[in-house]
C-alpha cells in the first residue's frame, strides 16, 4: 500500500512557527537568569555603576569582585503564593536568579569600594587600584 504526502512549500521555512508565535503570550517562561541593565560612568579614580534591580532585597544582592572583572547576582522571590479560589490572569514580573557579569579597562581596590541600594537601584562605586611601580634590582 502507498501512502500519499501532502505537499507543503512552507513546511520548512519556519512560517508555521512565526504565525504560532504570534499569539503567545508576550513573555515566555524563561529558565535563565534575567538580564540586569547597567550604566557605567568613570569619575576620575573610580567607576560608578548603576544596576536596576527592581523588587529584590538588599539582603539577596551579592556582587563579587576579582580584579577587572565584576559579577552582580541576585534572587527575586515571590512575595504572594496562589490561595484556593484565586487565579493568576497575567504574571509579568521575574521570579528567581537575575545575574550580570562585566568588565573594566583597570583592576579594582575591593577594600575601597562600596555599595549602596535604594529604590530599586544598586549603585557601586568602583576604586580603581594604584599601578605598582616598577622596582629596580641590584645586580650582584
Amino acid at each position: 500500500m502507498n501512502t500519499v504526502q501532502v505537499y507543503g512549500p512552507f513546511a520548512d521555512a519556519g512560517l508555521d512557527e512565526l504565525v504560532r508565535g504570534f499569539f503567545r503570550p508576550p513573555r515566555a517562561v524563561r529558565n535563565t537568569a534575567a538580564p540586569i541593565r547597567i550604566d557605567v560612568i568613570e569619575k576620575g579614580d573610580t567607576y560608578v555603576v548603576r544596576a536596576e534591580i527592581p523588587g529584590v532585597s538588599k539582603e539577596a544582592i551579592e556582587v563579587t569582585i576579582e580584579g577587572n572583572a565584576v559579577t552582580i547576582a541576585a534572587a527575586a522571590r515571590s512575595e504572594a503564593e496562589v490561595t484556593e479560589g484565586e487565579r493568576v490572569l497575567r504574571s509579568e514580573r521575574h521570579v528567581g536568579a537575575m545575574a550580570r557579569s562585566f568588565t573594566l579597562p583597570v583592576e579594582l581596590d575591593e577594600a575601597a569600594s562600596h555599595a549602596k541600594y535604594e529604590a530599586g537601584v544598586l549603585e557601586l562605586t568602583l576604586t580603581k587600584k594604584l599601578p605598582v611601580a616598577g622596582r629596580k634590582l641590584t645586580i650582584q
